[in-house]
Parts: C-alpha cells; structure tokens; sequence
C-alpha cells in the first residue's frame, strides 16, 4: 500500500474510533451514573424530591456502595460518604429520611435531616444493604416479604390513629413486621432491637433502639420461640449458663 494510502487508511481508522466512542460511552460516564465515579453494580437510582420547609428541589437520588447522592437538575451536588451518615429512616418504601452529622440551620439544636419523596419504590433489597452498610440504628420500612422465616405469626399493629393489620415474621437475621397495606411495615436486625417483650402469649413489643412496636398477635407466641428470640438479643456474645436439662429459659 503507497505510504499516503497508509496514512488516509490510519486516519480514517483514528476518526471511526473516536465517533464510536461517542456513540458508546464507557460506564463509568454513562448517562444516569453519579458524576465524577464509575457505576457499581449494587448502585440503585431514581428520581425524587428533596423536601424542606418552603419548597421542594427535583433531582436525581443515588444509593450505593460509598453513600448517597442527590443532584439537582441546577446547583451543586449533594453526597454524604456511609461514615458521614448517621441514620437512615425508611417509613415506606417512598420516603426516605438521611439524618446527618451536619449542624442544623440557623442554630436549632440537633443534626440536619435530608427528606427525600421516591418516584420509584426502594426495592427490599437495597434497603437491607443501606441499613447495614451505615451500620447505626435505622428505622426500615421496607421488610422482603418473600424472605426465609423460621415462624410466621398474624399480628396487628396498635397505633394512636388506629393500626394496621400484617405477618410478624421472625428469620435468623432479624424480625419482620410486613403490613398487608405495605405503609406500616418494618424490618429490625438484631442490632436494632433493645429489648423484646412478650407479657401474654397474644403481646409482643419490640423496643427497637429509634422506636417502639406494639403488636396484638392474632394466634400464640410458644415458649420455645420466645427463647429463641430471647438468645438473639440478649445472648449474643454472653456464654449463657444451662439449667440441669442443658436448656435455659428466658423470663416473659
């Protein structure tokens, strides 16, 4: 090949490059991920709303694995990295509080709390991995309801303004309150259970260290359930001592 049919070959070769890749940009600048980091495979986004006293912001709302995200269509950014946030609270799976370690404005006493309206539902999943990731106490409104349980007991939910009526599931990761209208649902690790109580067979509550559960259980918590769930937020780490039968028993 003569040397300037080399060169316009090279050059034309260079110039389709360059018009694919624009056409197909690489995933770390792909539309709808975070600016200025590649997207991982357990981010989850949608569109929201930041809501405050006066007015609410339109954006996109990015969770994953270094923390969150909220940009605005116009203005700077928002980001708090996982040791940046203090708490997260999911009352449903549309609403989503992140409470800082950030003063609150114009002096008011306690931390900065960023409210957020989800076009999108939060899926279950992305849920229980931002609750663990920020690893402090939380509040998850967002339980799996097709998730593995070891007792599964209909229950309702007394409130001030009436209750709600749902499953309390009890799993080896934590305890599950899953409403049958999806907007008064929980999910508890164990790490976010203070104290459990179980008066009468037909009473439960769960002291969560941000709140606290009443349920009316519509059949029977056994014993022996009970303990089990007694050895789960009261035994971990403790080397429990054994009655003669080689069984302890915890005190309702």
């Amino acid at each position: 090949m003569p040397d300037r049919d080399r060169k316009r070959f090279l050059g034309l070769t260079f110039l389709a490059g360059v018009m694919l890749a624009a056409l197909h940009p690489s995933p770390a600048h792909s539309q709808g991920a975070p600016p200025g980091r590649g997207a991982a495979s357990t981010r989850w986004q949608t569109k929201a709303r930041l809501r405050g006293s006066w007015r609410s912001t339109p954006g996109a709302l990015f969770i994953g694995e270094q923390g969150v995200e909220f940009q605005p269509p116009r203005g700077s950014r928002l980001h708090w990295f996982i040791v940046d946030i203090k708490s997260v609270v999911l009352p449903t799976p549309r609403r989503f509080t992140l409470v800082s370690y950030e003063n609150r404005r114009w002096k008011h006493p306690g931390d900065r709390q960023f409210r957020f309206e989800l076009n999108e539902p939060l899926p279950p999943g992305a849920a229980e991995e931002l609750v663990a990731r920020v690893g402090k106490p939380a509040i998850n409104g967002d339980p799996d309801p097709k998730a593995s349980s070891f007792a599964d007991i209909p229950a309702r939910h007394r409130t001030r303004s009436g209750g709600s009526s749902g499953v309390l599931r009890l799993r080896e990761e934590g305890i599950d309150y899953v409403d049958a209208g999806g907007r008064d649902s929980r999910s508890w690790r164990w790490a976010d259970i203070q104290t459990i109580a179980n008066p009468d067979p037909y009473d439960f509550r769960v002291g969560a260290y941000l709140e606290t559960f009443d349920l009316k259980l519509k059949q029977p918590m056994t014993a022996e359930i009970f303990d089990r769930l007694w050895d789960r937020v009261y035994g971990r780490g403790l080397n429990l001592g054994q009655t003669d039968g080689g069984e302890h028993h915890a005190e309702r």
